[in-house]
């Protein structure tokens, strides 16, 4: 017996990530300048143009790769694997799954530091290429 794949449907996936967001239609049709019905005709959608893709994207502070890399189950399994390791009160009791943040913000926090490392190591070899170029324009 053979299961039948599913498409990357990618409307779906930006409803879903906008749901985790805390965001409504109208909120995400408002930020890109657009109806919340156009908003809802993107989300039945199974694909959508690579720049509107971009500005969703943005809007909902998540790169266009991590809408097309959502995975529900995957969304779930991560959430569920947060454990607050605190204590709640003086006699120790340990309460599993109770995050007094979001994991979703500690996800992009650490894909913009990430990014902020790149950029870092790009302007030092920058820096290297013009100090050898000035090398060897004085030989």
């Amino acid at each position: 017996m053979e299961t039948a794949i599913k498409p990357n449907h990618i409307g779906r996936k930006i409803s879903r990530i906008r749901e985790l967001r805390g965001m409504k239609q109208e909120t995400l049709a408002e930020a890109l300048g657009i109806s919340q019905q156009a908003v809802s005709k993107i989300e039945q959608s199974e694909k959508v143009e690579d720049d509107k893709l971009e500005q969703i994207a943005k809007i909902l502070g998540v790169t266009k790769e991590a809408i097309g890399n959502f995975s529900e189950e995957l969304a779930i399994n991560y959430f569920n694997n947060f454990y607050d390791n605190s204590f709640s009160n003086s006699q120790g009791t340990f309460h599993p799954n109770n995050c007094t943040f979001n994991p979703l913000d500690k996800l992009l926090e650490a894909h913009e530091e990430n990014k902020k490392l790149y950029e870092r190591l790009l302007k030092s070899e920058q820096d290297k290429i013009e100090y050898l170029e000035k090398l060897l324009k004085e030989k």
